[in-house]
C-alpha cells in the first residue's frame, strides 16, 4: 500500500521527530510513504481564530496537493478532524461548486495514524517495544471529532515490554485548544493543572497521546515542575525497536 505523509505544520517546525517516527514505523509495516513537498498547513489555526475566508486558500492547496494520494496519513488527529469534519463548511463557504466536489472526494481518505494501522492495515501488534511505564491521554479531538475509540490503547497493549497505566478523568480537555490557550490562559492553566495532578498521579514515565499540540501543552507544565515525566507523541513509541528484548 502508498501513503502519502501530511505531516502537518506544527509537527514539522516544532516536532520534526514524530514525522521521522512515523515514517520508520510506516515502512517498516511494509507501507510506501511519499512526502508531498507543497503540503502546508491545514488551516485550523486561522478557522478556529474566525478567519474562515482566510482558510479557503489553504483548503484548496491541501486538496490540490493530495489530489492523487491512495492515502494520506497523519499524526494529528487535531488537523485530521479539521480535514474531514470542517473542510465540508469552508468548501460551503467559498460557494465553489469544484471546490467542494473535491472536499468530499478526499476527506475519507484522510486518516489518523491509529485509523490507519488497525482500520487499513489491519494491525495491532506494530513490532515495537517500550520498555516504560507510560499513561495514555486521549486528546478531544480523536474523541469528540474522529471518534478513534480504543484504537491506539490496542496499538500500545501490544507493544512489548510497555506497563500501560490508566490515566485518571482521561477525557478531560488539557486545557490547550489552540489560541484558547492564549485567549483564555488562566482557564487554561487551571484545566492544564488537573490534567498534570492525573498524569503524576498514575506514577507513569512517559505521557503519550495523539497530538503534539497537546503533548506541548502538557509536557511544558511537567519540565517546569521537574516532574521527571516525559510527553511523547504515541508514534515513536509505536517505532520504537532500538532496545535489545530480553
Amino acid at each position: 500500500m502508498k501513503a502519502s505523509l501530511f505531516i502537518t505544520c506544527f509537527n514539522d517546525t516544532l516536532f520534526p521527530e514524530t514525522g521521522q517516527a512515523t515514517v520508520r514505523l510506516l515502512e517498516r509495516l511494509g507501507v510506501e510513504v511519499d512526502f508531498p513537498r507543497e503540503q502546508t498547513c491545514c488551516g485550523q489555526m486561522h478557522f478556529n481564530s474566525g478567519y474562515a475566508d482566510e482558510t479557503v486558500p489553504l483548503v484548496r492547496r491541501f486538496v490540490s496537493v493530495f489530489a492523487d494520494s491512495e492515502v494520506v496519513v497523519a499524526p494529528s488527529a487535531s488537523c485530521v478532524g479539521m480535514v474531514r469534519d470542517y473542510y465540508t463548511d469552508v468548501a460551503e463557504r467559498s460557494g465553489d461548486e469544484a471546490l467542494k466536489e473535491e472536499v468530499r472526494a478526499i476527506q475519507p481518505r484522510v486518516l489518523e495514524l491509529s485509523e490507519f494501522l488497525v482500520d487499513r492495515l489491519g494491525v495491532e501488534d506494530v513490532g515495537a517495544y517500550f520498555p516504560h511505564q507510560v499513561t495514555y491521554h486521549p486528546t478531544c479531538h480523536s474523541l469528540r471529532i474522529l471518534h478513534v475509540g480504543d484504537r491506539p490503547l490496542r496499538l500500545l497493549r501490544a507493544v512489548a515490554g510497555i506497563d500501560l497505566v490508566e490515566l485518571p478523568e482521561a477525557e478531560e480537555c488539557c486545557g490547550f485548544g489552540g489560541t484558547f490557550a492564549v485567549k483564555n490562559a488562566d482557564t487554561s492553566m487551571a484545566m492544564l493543572t488537573d490534567k498534570v495532578r492525573a498524569v503524576l498521579d498514575t506514577g507513569a514515565q512517559v505521557c503519550t497521546a495523539g497530538d503534539n499540540s497537546c503533548l506541548m501543552h502538557i509536557g511544558g507544565a511537567l519540565s517546569r515542575q521537574r516532574a521527571g515525566v516525559r510527553a511523547m507523541h504515541m508514534a515513536e513509541i509505536l517505532a520504537s525497536t532500538d532496545e535489545v528484548r530480553p
